[in-house]
């Protein structure tokens, strides 16, 4: 296993790479996708995952925040706010946005942009 030093703090790595977020693409996104103040939306502090999300007010009917991957807006194609459409299939299939993969995402847009 090797050992990276990133801020300060020390990370392991297994067989797969670890994944690492980027305050400046962070702010890129928020700030070229025009996310609302009122969205709150928040750069993941260190070891926070998916299943750690904090408590929200309410965001999309959710008790707690929704984390998102970047790969969502810039490999999927993702935009907030999201589409009836989109809220419809994802209810339809029971899934969570959370759930969709960049390449799923892409796939739902498509289909909707040709209906």
């Amino acid at each position: 296993m090797t050992e990276e030093h990133q801020e300060g703090v020390s990370i392991e790595e297994g067989p797969v790479p670890v994944l690492r977020w980027d305050l400046g693409l962070f702010e890129q996104i928020v700030r070229s996708f025009r996310f609302p103040p009122e969205w709150d939306a928040r750069y993941s502090a260190q070891n926070q995952t998916t299943a750690n999300a904090p408590p929200g007010r309410g965001f999309w009917g959710c008790d707690s925040y929704i984390m998102l991957f970047e790969d969502f807006f810039l490999q999927g194609n993702f935009r907030l706010p999201a589409t009836n459409f989109m809220g419809h299939i994802l209810h339809h299939y029971n899934f969570h946005l959370s759930q969709m993969s960049p390449p799923g995402m892409v796939r739902v847009r498509h289909f909707e942009f040709l209906c």
